[in-house]
């Protein structure tokens, strides 16, 4: 086993290989860029390196920069995570080269699967099923034209040598193919350094499937089951789970089987994933294989008990797989969430900022559920715009068996976002929130087109049911009570032992008035208080504090967590994908206060303003010129993705106060119209 290893990877995952690392007694070593001066995962290593600026292509991306980190201190092998060098075969050539162990699989396997065009041949050669599609090199945007009407509108550009959702497009007309293939090419060559593009049909409705595979050097070759990746925004994944709800026995059987054939066709060694399209009827087609460790891949690890990072550092190093494909065993049920530095409520624009607060929920539980978060931040660690938005990965499992243990494991999940405190950036939380209480996911129907199909306008927070709503005016009434509690108590109005509280009261959640009456106890800490709300009895109990920046509580026999912000007199509480801004008051203030008239905010009709800090790529306007609604003003890369601004009515340009380039700031004026 080796003695020393080097982590070519940064944040989360770093952090991931490190403890492991750490636990089978391997000495680590960090590299990190100017932007990861004082990161987490460079505070966990042994030893860190320097390699360059923040940007990735000047860092993480200079094979002879981490080659010489290894020289220096004496790495005897390179962990390189997913992302960045994972899948370069330069790299693992380099590194062998230089008599540095590679932690993954052999070039040529690296080369095989990592081209997607190479990739689909070999599986077809391979008996793995493939999707129709054109995997020639393709030159222009003419041809991309001419090729995708030849397959049959809808198709999907991708990038040949892509991955998470970079340089990847879904078009369904022609002006779709003109701007997706030209806005894929961009992005595969900012990500991968790799142009490429190539075209295949879009399976309509499908589901993302994909199937953990596990080499040593000795011949074996095991699938360690599926996880379902269907939920993604952008092609990008946003939740995943395994086992997947929609697989039948016979059907896991012949994918595992397929994926298997494929890894020991190129010779694979290490962890890999076998990525497959699924359509209703169960037909599942060849999508890519990722010849590195999956960001998903904890839910696995949950189901079935193993560790795949100590696998790929026990089969670099040259010992045979633990276990045969007869002793894999999947227990129980996992879910995982991508925690995304973005705001959900303006389209998901890219988030950046200090984590001025960051308490993950805890871990241990004692009903057969555990709770695992992954993550490569801290308190007080900045997120930037020069890397991939996501900090964190929650993850929930449950034991049993079936669609209870996955509603089990839905329920643990809804409950540690609801405990999971962020403040200093914007966060998808509140989504994913929302996304657990959906009742399509909880019944499994599930297609890669979920997100845009159950939110076609963008995400305005979830719709909170009956029994939700009073459980929110019950833990505004309760911490309000609290609050007014000990402000009484400490400007003298109350004796310390006095339990004289009011009976009537009435909680205004927003715009929203509900009447809450005190029918027994008192609101001290801990607080045991009985309630009405609009008619029905509740109990609320707390250990709660002013200070605190998470509600636990039970209500009504229920464990329930929120979180609780305070703005001026007011009580932010935010739960299940809902935010409330609320005031308690006397009946007789909240009768005025009905009569009060509500501000509207204005709109900016006469600019384009910036939605995120990024970098604008192109300006394909000029002064002067007529634009009309849905054409393009702009694109802005931000943490690797390009987002295209368009016109939301018609224009005309009457100043551009930017240039491609130019380093932009959140809500900074791009252009301004007539």
């Amino acid at each position: 086993m080796f003695s020393k290893i080097l982590i070519a990877n940064r944040g989360e995952i770093a952090c991931r290989v490190i403890r492991t690392a750490k636990r089978m007694g391997i000495a680590t070593v960090a590299v990190y860029s100017e932007a990861d001066r004082h990161a987490l995962h460079v505070e966990m290593a042994d030893e860190a390196v320097a390699i360059g600026p923040a940007a990735a292509g000047e860092s993480y991306l200079k094979i002879e920069t981490i080659v010489e980190a290894c020289r220096q201190t004496g790495a005897e092998a390179v962990h390189p995570g997913y992302g960045f060098l994972s899948e370069n075969p330069h790299f693992a050539r380099a590194l062998d080269a230089a008599g540095i162990v590679f932690i993954g699989p052999p070039v040529g396997a690296i080369e095989a699967m990592g081209d997607k065009i190479t990739s689909k041949k070999v599986a077809k050669e391979a008996g793995v099923n493939v999707v129709p599609g054109h995997m020639e090199l393709i030159e222009t945007t003419d041809e991309a034209v001419a090729i995708s009407n030849e397959i049959g509108l809808p198709v999907m550009l991708k990038a040949s040598a892509g991955g998470g959702g970079k340089g990847m497009r879904v078009a369904h007309t022609e002006r779709e193919v003109r701007e997706g293939f030209e806005a894929a090419r961009r992005e595969a060559k900012s990500s991968f350094g790799d142009e490429r593009i190539f075209i295949e049909k879009f399976i309509v409705e499908p589901r993302h499937i994909e199937i953990q595979v596990m080499a040593d050097g000795h011949g074996n070759v095991i699938s360690l089951g599926e996880r379902e990746c269907s939920i993604q925004r952008r092609n990008q994944k946003v939740v995943e789970e395994a086992p997947s709800p929609f697989l039948d026995a016979q059907t896991r059987k012949a994918m595992g089987e397929q994926a298997c054939r494929l890894a020991a066709a190129v010779g694979y060694r290490s962890a890999g994933t076998v990525e497959f399209i699924v359509d209703q009827h169960r037909n599942f087609y060849f999508l890519e294989m990722n010849t590195r460790l999956q960001v998903e891949h904890p839910v696995t690890e949950l189901v079935t008990g193993l560790d795949l990072v100590e696998m790929m550092l026990r089969v670099a190093a040259g010992e045979k797989l633990p276990i045969s494909q007869e002793e894999v065993v999947m227990k129980g049920w996992a879910v995982e969430c991508r925690l995304y530095a973005e705001d959900p409520f303006r389209s998901f624009l890219p988030s950046t900022g200090r984590l001025s607060r960051y308490h993950p929920p805890a871990h241990a539980s004692g009903d057969g559920t555990k709770v695992r978060n992954d993550t490569g931040v801290v308190e007080g660690s900045e997120i930037t715009l020069f890397y991939d938005p996501m900090i964190a990965k929650l993850c929930t499992y449950a034991e049993g068996e079936g669609m209870a243990a996955r509603s089990a494991a839905i329920a643990t999940m809804s409950d540690a976002l609801d405990a999971f405190t962020v403040h200093g950036i914007r966060h998808n939380i509140p989504f994913l929130a929302a996304l657990m209480a959906h009742p399509r996911w909880e019944e499994g129907r599930l297609s890669t087109a979920f997100i845009a199909e159950e939110f076609p306008d963008g995400f305005h927070g979830a719709e909170p049911s009956e029994e939700d709503r009073r459980i929110y005016v019950a833990i505004a009434a309760t911490c309000h009570l609290i609050e007014r509690q000990r402000l009484d108590r400490l400007s003298g109005r109350l004796k310390p032992h006095s339990g004289r509280i009011q009976n009537d009261w009435c909680v205004r959640l927003d715009n929203e008035f509900v009447d809450v009456a005190v029918t027994a106890g008192r609101p001290g800490v801990p607080c045991e208080i009985d309630l009405v709300v609009e008619g029905a009895k509740m109990r609320v109990s707390t250990a709660w504090q002013p200070a605190d920046l998470t509600f636990r509580g039970v209500v009504d026999g229920r464990d329930v967590f929120a979180q609780v912000s305070h703005d001026g007199a007011a009580l932010r509480i935010e739960r299940r994908g809902v935010s409330h801004e609320t005031h308690l008051m006397r009946p007789a203030v909240a009768e005025a206060a009905r009569h009060m008239p509500e501000k509207k905010a204005g709109e900016l009709l006469d600019r384009l303003i910036c939605p995120m800090p990024g970098i604008v790529i192109s300006l394909p306007v000029k002064e002067g010129q007529k634009v009309e609604a849905g054409e393009t003003l702009a694109t802005v890369e931000a943490m690797k993705m390009e987002n295209v601004l368009r016109a939301e009515r018609d224009v005309v340009i009457k100043k551009v106060c930017s240039a491609p380039g130019d380093i932009v700031a959140f809500d900074q004026v791009l252009m301004e119209f007539e």
